[in-house]
């Protein structure tokens, strides 16, 4: 910069000459002290045009500022709108011209369709002061339609143009054939295979053309299937905690079946030990009269002897999982029956209201 702006100071210090030392020290000092004038001069001219650029900004952004459309004010709004060009009141009208519209719907919230999205969007293109113009959303909502139509436009040209399929028809059809002969092969197996051929095809390709041979297969059975498929071959147990007069705890097992919602046995005690929960089961399987599945919670009254009567009369035993009661939905039901229509009912029920297997239960108890 110093070199470009001063160029006197070049052609004084080039047109130098030295004849002896005594003019040589007086060259050299001379242009030490001519080095540190241009040095300032270049420091002072930067200093100026950085001034001036700082100024401009800050005209800029005030004259921004002034111009702005405000919301608050009518008159000074009014006066702000004077200095704008014609082209963006148009704009500006017409942006908010379509937002009435969409508000004269009559409707609770205000619906937008793609037109109406793809209108405003190219609306607040044309006017410099979109954001204040917009009352019925928000500037990053309308900001997220226009990521939204670029996409599009983006996803249209980047389409191919022809529709035919970018590998043989010879290809595809092995594809098919492979995956309908083989149906526990999957899409990296079958691209295994064509290499071997010598075909080179990716797997995602390969799984386009698998959806058109497998049919969807379920993920497996829910709990409720299984219920229903084996209902007359599997029982539920559970225990019922109930109070007596005196404070004393009362505890009963139940076994139900679940086809008929029949209560096979109970059982009834103070305390329910290992050998004691173990009884019941035994007593409710004679001759070999066992169901093939047994139902139970994950409770600790159900020790190894209920389990060991459990394998030696054939039942296979089915935890239910932790906090679901819902797997054991049956058994849960009828316990709230016995509490609330035997237990302690809040007002005498009927006779004939109380099912006879809880009227039973109510006798036991």
């Amino acid at each position: 910069m110093i070199m470009t702006f001063l160029p006197c100071l070049q052609t004084k210090e080039g047109e130098c000459k030295i004849r002896s030392r005594k003019h040589n020290t007086h060259a050299r000092t001379t242009t030490i002290s001519r080095d540190g004038e241009a040095y300032f001069m270049g420091r002072v001219f930067t200093y100026l045009l950085w001034l001036k650029g700082y100024c401009l900004d800050v005209l800029h952004s005030r004259f921004a500022c002034w111009t702005k459309p405000l919301s608050t004010s009518l008159p000074l709004g009014t006066l702000a709108d004077l200095g704008r060009s014609k082209s963006q009141l148009i704009a500006e009208n017409a942006l908010l011209r379509q937002q009435l519209i969409i508000l004269s719907r009559q409707v609770k919230r205000p619906t937008f369709t793609r037109a109406d999205r793809m209108l405003l969007v190219l609306l607040a293109r044309l006017v410099r002061t979109w954001q204040q113009a917009l009352l019925i959303v928000q500037p990053e909502t309308l900001l997220h339609w226009h990521r939204e139509l670029f996409r599009l436009i983006w996803k249209r040209r980047s389409k191919s143009t022809s529709h035919q399929p970018k590998i043989a028809a010879e290809t595809s059809a092995l594809i098919r054939e492979m995956a309908a002969k083989n149906r526990l092969w999957g899409a990296e197996r079958i691209r295994g295979e064509l290499l071997k051929l010598g075909i080179r095809v990716c797997k995602r390709t390969i799984q386009k053309y698998m959806r058109q041979v497998h049919a969807p297969r379920p993920r497996g059975q829910k709990w409720t299937t299984f219920l229903y498929n084996h209902a007359a071959q599997i029982w539920a147990c559970d225990f019922l905690q109930v109070t007596d007069l005196f404070f004393r705890p009362l505890f009963a097992l139940f076994l139900i079946e679940l086809e008929t919602r029949r209560v096979i046995h109970v059982g009834v005690t103070r305390s329910p030990s290992d050998p004691w929960v173990a009884e019941p089961l035994r007593e409710a399987t004679p001759y070999g009269q066992a169901p093939k599945y047994l139902l139970r919670d994950n409770d600790r009254k159900f020790g190894s002897c209920f389990t060991r009567v459990a394998t030696t009369s054939a039942i296979e035993i089915l935890k239910t999982p932790y906090h679901a009661p819902q797997a054991n939905a049956i058994c849960e039901r009828f316990l709230r029956s016995v509490r609330q229509e035997c237990a302690s009912p809040p007002v005498d029920p009927p006779r004939e209201a109380v099912p006879a297997c809880a009227q039973e239960v109510c006798r036991v108890l």
